[in-house]
């Protein structure tokens, strides 16, 4: 939140896309950008999935979009530092390009990643059918949820993720809203239109990287409702190992989007989670699968 005019901003995503090239130290081209601020431990794992889309993004030419990007998290980032890019650029075909990107910090690879671009085609069309779901407007904001609550977290979860989310059946923030079931739905949008990039193609990459940015924030959300758990939960220790994001259609972030998530699968303190991003008209814009620790406290 702008604390001069009370106005809620998408200032911490726009922030962590902005890069500045620096010279390769490594591979083909170099970038760096800086963790935003989280009121925990270690830095968001959306900041470095968005900062590696948008590196790769800049060593294409502008006639392919993303279409698929995976993710290793590996070491925890310091909140508010300088995070380094370095994208190889392994394959450039008529069609397809292929890039692989490596995070650094401290001298330690702290994140890797490996995208895939496509020249658009045109050809049959298929996607599932969106969820039903009560609309946006009825549903209450983090900011409400957590009216009267102190401390950090509340503040951080009500105004400066970027973001407006919308739990249905209910967040979890500090209980578990809603019964403990293996899935659960979000709208999300950013908290402000989101600017023009220049031209429609890198307006397009801007959305995508706001989806990718916003994903991280709920996907494990469901792990941790369906075990009655949840993110004030005592000892709850929680982290991103891997992450996949395969993107289908354009949207626009700054506009309502359904993210349905369910668990599919926990075990020896991991557990898998899958989402998709639907805009208002039912268009399937993107689907998320990520596996993330999650120790709960004795």
């Amino acid at each position: 939140m702008d604390m001069s005019t009370g106005t809620l901003t998408a200032e911490a995503f726009l922030k962590a896309i902005e890069l500045t090239a620096v010279p390769a130290q490594i591979h083909d081209e170099a970038y760096e950008a800086t963790s935003q601020y989280v009121p925990w431990p270690k830095a968001y794992g959306g900041d470095m999935v968005a900062q590696a889309a948008a590196a790769m993004m800049r060593s294409v030419d502008a006639d392919r979009s993303l279409h698929s990007m995976h993710s290793y998290f590996m070491r925890p980032v310091e909140i508010g530092a300088t995070v380094r890019y370095e994208v190889e650029r392994l394959r450039d075909g008529r069609g397809y390009s292929t890039r692989s990107v490596r995070g650094y910090q401290n001298g330690k690879t702290v994140y890797a990643a490996m995208g895939s671009f496509q020249v658009p085609e045109d050809g049959p069309d298929f996607q599932p059918e969106a969820p039903s779901a009560v609309e946006p407007e009825s549903l209450r904001s983090a900011a409400e949820v957590l009216q009267g609550v102190e401390g950090p977290a509340a503040e951080y979860w009500s105004s400066k993720r970027s973001f407006d989310m919308r739990h249905i059946p209910g967040p979890v923030y500090l209980q578990v809203e809603g019964d403990s079931m293996p899935h659960q739905a979000i709208w999300v949008k950013a908290f402000e239109q989101l600017p023009d990039a220049g031209n429609e193609h890198a307006t397009a990459d801007l959305h995508r990287a706001a989806l990718a940015y916003v994903c991280d924030y709920t996907i494990l959300e469901p792990l941790l409702r369906v075990n009655g758990l949840h993110w004030s939960s005592p000892g709850l220790a929680t982290a991103s190992l891997d992450h996949s994001m395969w993107f289908h259609r354009d949207g626009r972030a700054d506009d309502w989007i359904l993210y349905a998530q369910e668990a599919v699968s926990g075990q020896s303190n991991r557990g898998l989670a899958m989402g998709r991003f639907f805009d208002r008209q039912g268009r399937l814009l993107a689907t998320v699968a990520q596996e993330g620790m999650i120790r709960a406290g004795s």
